[in-house]
Order: C-alpha cells, then structure tokens, then sequence
C-alpha cells in the first residue's frame, strides 16, 4: 500500500503538492469509500477515481509506429519528440515513459515505449538477442555478395572495437536497392554504419518487427497498449 498522493503523483494525475485539490475536485474512493486525506494509504487497485478505476497502475508498454522527423530523447530542445503522441497525464508518470532502444528522427517504424525500467533493461540487453527486422533503400544497388558478409560476424564498424553479431539480409531481385535486415543487437546507427562500411548510404529506413510484433494497421503517429507476453 502507498499514500494516495504518492500514488496519484506517479501516475501522472497530479504531483503530490497538488494532491489535495485534485481530491477536492474528484470523487475519489479507496473500496468505495470517499478519501479526501491526500496521506490515506490504499492499494492502487482499490482506488477509483471519478467512479473509474486507474489508469494502468501496474505500468505501460506501448508500441507506436514512429514518424520520420521525432526523436526519442526527453530533450524539447532536440526537437518534436514521440512522448509528445502520448496523453498529458502518460508524459506526467513516475518512472517516465522513456523508449527501448531509440530510432532516429530519420528512421520511421515500429518503437516500444514503457515506464517499466526493467524491460527497458531487459530488452536493450545484448544478452536477450530480441531480433529487430529492418527495410531500408540504398543510393546504390544490392549485390548477393553482401548477405554473407554480414552474416560472417566480422564487419567492424568504424571507432568500434568488437565486430557486429551475425545478422541477416535479405535482398530482392525485383527491388535491387530495397533490403531487409534482422539484427539481435542494437549498436549506435548500426543499420545505416554496417552498410556504410561497404560503401553504401542508406536512403530511407523503417523498422518493421520487433520480436514477434508488427505495426499491423497502425498509422504513423499511432500507438497500441501491449502486454510482454506479445513479444
């Protein structure tokens, strides 16, 4: 059990100075009884605001489909960030919802966002191996003599020390400059860097899978609440 206003401040409802007017200008009830002492212990699942119940007290994992031009930083000064698709009050929780992994403002796809640290840890992890499928356009066409070049395990990537984990490509005969890519680990600009390292510039580039999870019919900008079994 937590004090009320500490429940309330860590999902995203008020902070904790603002407590006792929010409990003055909401019905709020701990097993159905009216609560108006901001210090009152409960359990969130006993907690109903406004006759509803909280919103995800158990904590958030969301897969959005990320436009081009957001970045994943809590920066404001970096730019239009993808927390800014969030509901205000999702942007107000304690722990904050940050992302698992990041993709740059050039990059588009598929992204999870949590305020679960731990399955922020688990999941950037090396050790977990989660594979992340990958569809970019090159400035150049795609020759066969790459897919095992990558898969090799060898390709060292400038100012790195330890060479890329074996990762696959898939090319397309009908497509020369479009290619798929599954990684299981996530290093600074890897996608754009790997091909880079064959003399190649990436041209556009989109996330399409992370573990099991796809986009299905998101929209840029939209997002979905999942659970982690889904991945």
């Amino acid at each position: 059990m937590r004090r009320l206003d500490q429940l309330l401040a860590n999902l995203g409802y008020c902070s904790r100075r603002e407590a006792r007017d929010f409990l003055k200008k909401h019905a709020v009830s701990v097993r159905g009884v009216a609560v108006r002492d901001p210090s009152s212990k409960a359990s969130a699942a006993d907690v109903r605001i406004d006759g509803e119940p909280l919103d995800h007290p158990d904590g958030l994992l969301l897969l959005l489909n990320k436009p081009l031009g957001l970045v994943c930083s809590h920066d404001e000064r970096e730019g239009p960030r993808v927390y800014d698709l969030l509901p205000e009050r999702w942007r107000a929780r304690n722990p904050q919802v940050t992302s698992i992994g990041r993709l740059d403002k050039d990059t588009s796809g598929l992204i999870l966002l949590t305020d679960q640290t731990e399955l922020v840890h688990k999941y950037t992890s090396p050790k977990h191996k989660v594979p992340k499928l990958y569809r970019a356009t090159t400035d150049r066409d795609l020759t066969p003599d790459l897919i095992p070049l990558f898969a090799a395990g060898t390709l060292l990537l400038e100012g790195e020390k330890a060479p890329c984990a074996p990762a696959e490509l898939r090319l397309f005969a009908d497509a020369p400059r479009t290619a798929e890519l599954v990684l299981t680990e996530g290093k600074y600009h890897q996608v754009r860097r790997m091909f880079a390292a064959t003399g190649t510039t990436v041209l556009t580039l989109h996330r399409v899978q992370f573990g099991q999870l796809t986009l299905g019919d998101l929209q840029p900008g939209e997002f979905r609440v999942i659970n982690e079994s889904e991945i």
